[in-house]
């Protein structure tokens, strides 16, 4: 029985001091663990900290819409950026907002590149559906005018042409033109463009000066729409149902198509007869 209890007192001593081994050899290890994390985070430091690290030009700076990379000179246009510049104090939500706030840019997203140290930006750029032009006076001579050009997109957003050509120098521009101020017709483009978008008869000039007249340059002739109402997708079908009128009339004697009252179209011709109904199918 005394051999059994003495026999029990040793094992349990050993038990102890090997359970106290192993917390030391924890111990240890956290020790170790510390020391490497530590290490390797002020060594990553110390890497982000060299002059590598740095944008120094814009030849650093990659940026693509689609396929397409762009020009070093339309970076530049579009970025407004200090060098040098430590990559790390970037932000590239910051740039990406602000390349949004270009009139050229839809969508945009930056990362930092690392190796080599850069930025990579895509963007989605603006589509262009029609050539705008507006009469604007002059600040420095008030009797004179100035012609202003650019470009919308299919919700009405300006675009500057001299810098949508900048970033897209081989890009064909649309052959819609839009003339009159913006303000004359962005409260209502978003009804016009896709209407006409998806008509028969070509339209290849939008006339916006008149508030009380839309003029419509077109393939069968002019075409004088009124005022701007909610009922233009309708006049524009029923322009679309009047696409065979040149083979009823010469177009030559067409002065202009009358769809005010889209109910009740009328052709109004050049010679003695003022105007003909025009029956729609």
């Amino acid at each position: 029985m005394a051999g059994i209890v003495s026999v029990s007192h040793t094992d349990l001593a050993q038990r102890r001091k090997k359970l106290r081994r192993q917390r030391q050899l924890k111990i240890v290890q956290a020790i170790w663990r510390s020391f490497a994390i530590t290490g390797l985070a002020g060594g990553l430091l110390w890497v982000a900290l060299q002059p590598i690290w740095v944008l120094n030009a814009p030849k650093q700076i990659v940026m693509k819409s689609g396929n397409q990379v762009l020009s070093q000179g339309a970076i530049e246009s579009l970025l407004t950026f200090s060098y040098p510049q430590s990559l790390w104090r970037i932000q590239p939500s910051a740039i990406a907002n602000s390349l949004k706030q270009q009139p050229t840019i839809a969508q945009a997203t930056v990362s930092r590149r690392l190796f080599p140290p850069g930025l990579i930006i895509e963007i989605q750029q603006r589509v262009p559906v029609a050539i705008a032009q507006s009469d604007r006076k002059s600040n420095t001579d008030s009797g004179k005018k100035q012609l202003s050009a650019g470009l919308i997109d299919a919700t009405g957003a300006w675009i500057p042409l001299e810098k949508y050509k900048l970033v897209n120098p081989t890009v064909k521009l649309p052959t819609l033109k839009i003339i009159g101020l913006p303000e004359q017709y962005r409260q209502y483009w978003s009804q016009l463009y896709p209407a006409l978008n998806q008509s028969s008869v070509k339209v290849m000039e939008i006339d916006c000066q008149d508030p009380t007249n839309l003029i419509l340059k077109t393939e069968i002739g002019n075409v004088y729409l009124g005022a701007p109402s909610p009922q233009l997708p309708e006049q524009i079908k029923v322009l679309a149902q009047m696409r065979n009128l040149p083979t009823k009339i010469n177009t030559s004697q067409i002065d202009y198509i009358d769809l005010k009252n889209p109910e009740s179209p009328l052709v109004h011709l050049n010679q003695k007869n003022p105007q003909v109904n025009s029956q729609t199918p």
